[in-house]
């Protein structure tokens, strides 16, 4: 659904952040299969993985061919002016690569729920959506969202000749905006159900209101805030300070700042994780059992 130049890279965040939303699930999912036996143990036996990779396969193919054949202009940011210059071989990767990328980003975001390690999968999750953000926002060129918001190669080539209002105003009154605007519903609304749906299923589990430090709602808004917000605000910054010092200056200090922002065992980021209650023991750790009970949960007064 989005421009071929970002598809991949969310592609692979869509899968890292299933996995973080489904940690605690994983975690069970694992200790279940050890207990019975190998043959259980096949990633394509986890439904988890099975329903990322139809989600990308059913919903974020199709959604971004479509675009492709609609508008190659824009699909390609402006890279290919018709179908002429899209080869073949490329649709063809894009559509085996978009898949692909959804499980590398589920299978590594896994391993590290897997080892306790939450934090750095969701460190998986925001880097992956700073990378897309900031291909939308800056580009390779500094163009990015001049790019995004250039419904045809036209609009492109006439951007320097009008505001930043007007342009982002005939987008909007565009064929392109309103697919973008159909389909986006439908995909990202789906994808919003599924980890959302799966992140509540997860604290239903035991241990998980003792990691859970909020309300849900807030727990899920605090979600949505780390693995969205965070990263589009790193993506301004980031395209802010290119442009301000240059390339290579802009760049290493825009890794230094989001080292110190995300790294320290202190920073405000972690502490915020901490409050979604992804789990950060091993899979091999049994959860604590809820208070009041003998390992098994329940709601019934005593």
């Amino acid at each position: 659904m989005l421009q071929i130049q970002a598809a991949p890279l969310w592609a692979y965040a869509v899968g890292a952040t299933s996995a973080l939303a489904a940690g605690r699930q994983l975690q069970v999912w694992e200790r279940i299969t050890a207990g019975e036996g190998p043959r259980t143990r096949s990633h394509a036996a986890n439904p988890y993985l099975a329903l990322t990779l139809l989600f990308a396969a059913v919903l974020m193919v199709p959604t971004g061919l479509f675009l492709l054949w609609q508008n190659p202009s824009w699909a390609t940011m402006h890279v290919a002016r018709g179908h002429d210059d899209v080869w073949a071989g490329f649709v063809l990767a894009y559509a085996g690569g978009i898949p692909v990328a959804a499980v590398l980003g589920f299978l590594a975001a896994r391993a590290l729920v897997l080892a306790g390690a939450g934090y750095w999968a969701y460190l998986q999750c925001a880097g992956a959506h700073f990378l897309v953000f900031g291909v939308l926002v800056h580009g390779w060129d500094g163009s990015g969202y001049e790019r995004f918001l250039s419904p045809g190669a036209r609009d492109w080539a006439d951007w320097p000749h009008d505001s930043v209002v007007n342009n982002a105003l005939d987008f909007a009154t565009s064929g392109t905006f309103l697919a973008l605007l159909v389909l986006g519903a439908a995909v990202v609304g789906t994808l919003l159900l599924m980890q959302v749906g799966w992140l509540v299923e997860g604290w239903s589990l035991p241990g998980a209101e003792e990691d859970r430090g909020v309300r849900p709602v807030l727990a899920v808004a605090i979600a949505a805030a780390g693995v969205y917000g965070l990263p589009f605000l790193g993506a301004l910054g980031a395209s802010a300070l290119v442009r301000l010092l240059g390339g290579w200056p802009g760049l290493v200090l825009c890794v230094v700042a989001a080292g110190l922002v995300l790294l320290p065992r202190r920073s405000p980021v972690r502490r915020l994780h901490k409050l979604v209650g992804v789990p950060d023991r091993h899979w091999r750790a049994e959860p604590e059992p809820a208070r009041g009970t003998a390992g098994v949960r329940s709601d019934r007064p005593a």
